[in-house]
């Protein structure tokens, strides 16, 4: 009999947890011929996710939990997930309820004919604010144009056939990008639309600042064009000021009166911004290189807090 493991990441979902995950439960239990186990990672909650966690447990024996020592991020958290997984094949999920479990019927009758990646991906965004819907498809946009790769809507719900789960473990980059590292890795993969439904409980753990900083990590973690945009721009820059320095030239040397203050100051404006701009995105690549070379883990699990009903996943996360 096949083996999935659907895996969700939490952080501070104490509010919601009890009324979410047993929805999630309801949904899975009617699917036949498969041996579903639920592994939630906590990610360094602060407030009484844990101690929700572990009533839970009491009342489903395929649930599963691991607690980080700290609020490492959601992408450590699946990271976690993955590595900790040795399933047939791995779904990954919010708790939330935003990714409709209801889908995952769908998903697991399509990796049943073959296909290693169901990916599932939006249609419609929900009842987002006009601003955060012009950042996610400004960064969807420029993502596409800097890497060359498509991601538009595409959410982390996604199904991931083992050797896709293996492959990804294998990479040892430190900065890791999920939504993008999947389509790029090349399995064969199919996608399943759906609407993103209103948030019942509890409120989202990511601030604008957090969402942009992660957009900055995943573009430059994909692609190195801002780099060769500071060289364009150089160019640029060298070309102007080369053309108002023959036009200075020339006039002095045909007797015409020259106001170059002017000139000179937007030049300095101009030449010194482009200095700026260049520090900081060679910084971001170079804060990307410190952070490799470090090879410190993505995360530490707090074995004491974690929980298992399951004997084999226990002897596989020690």
């Amino acid at each position: 009999m096949k083996t999935i493991t659907i895996i969700i990441p939490v952080f501070n979902e104490g509010s919601a947890i009890e009324r979410h995950l047993p929805v999630i439960f309801e949904n899975i239990k009617e699917i036949k011929e498969i041996n579903i186990s639920v592994l939630v990672v906590d990610d360094g909650s602060t407030d009484n996710t844990v101690e929700k966690l572990k009533k839970l447990c009491e009342r489903y024996n395929t649930l599963n939990f691991i607690c980080f020592n700290r609020n490492f991020g959601k992408e450590a958290a699946i990271h976690a997930g993955l590595q900790q997984s040795d399933t047939d094949a791995v779904i990954v999920m919010d708790s939330d309820l935003q990714h409709p479990p209801q889908l995952i019927d769908k998903m697991i009758a399509l990796w049943r004919q073959g296909i290693d990646v169901v990916e599932a991906y939006k249609i419609c965004r929900g009842k987002e604010s006009y601003f955060s819907r012009l950042m996610g498809h400004s960064f969807y946009g420029l993502f596409g144009l800097l890497s060359g790769m498509n991601i538009k809507n595409n959410s982390d719900f996604k199904l991931l056939d083992r050797k896709v789960v293996d492959a990804y473990c294998t990479m040892s980059e430190k900065k890791r990008f999920f939504r993008g590292i999947i389509p790029w890795l090349g399995f064969s993969s199919a996608q399943i639309p759906f609407e993103v439904p209103d948030r019942q409980h509890g409120v989202t753990a990511w601030s604008r600042l957090k969402l942009l900083k992660f957009s900055f990590t995943a573009i430059t973690s994909f692609s190195t064009v801002p780099l060769q945009i500071i060289t364009f721009l150089g160019v640029l820059c060298f070309i102007i000021s080369f053309v108002i320095g023959s036009l200075t030239l020339y006039y002095k040397y045909t007797g015409s009166a020259v106001s170059g203050f002017t000139t000179v100051i937007l030049l300095i404006l101009i030449i010194g911004s482009l200095l700026m701009i260049a520090l900081g995105v060679i910084g971001i690549y170079i804060a990307h290189i410190y952070d490799e070379v470090k090879r410190r883990p993505d995360y530490f699990i707090d074995w004491n807090k974690s929980q298992f009903h399951n004997k084999n996943l226990t002897n596989r996360l020690r």
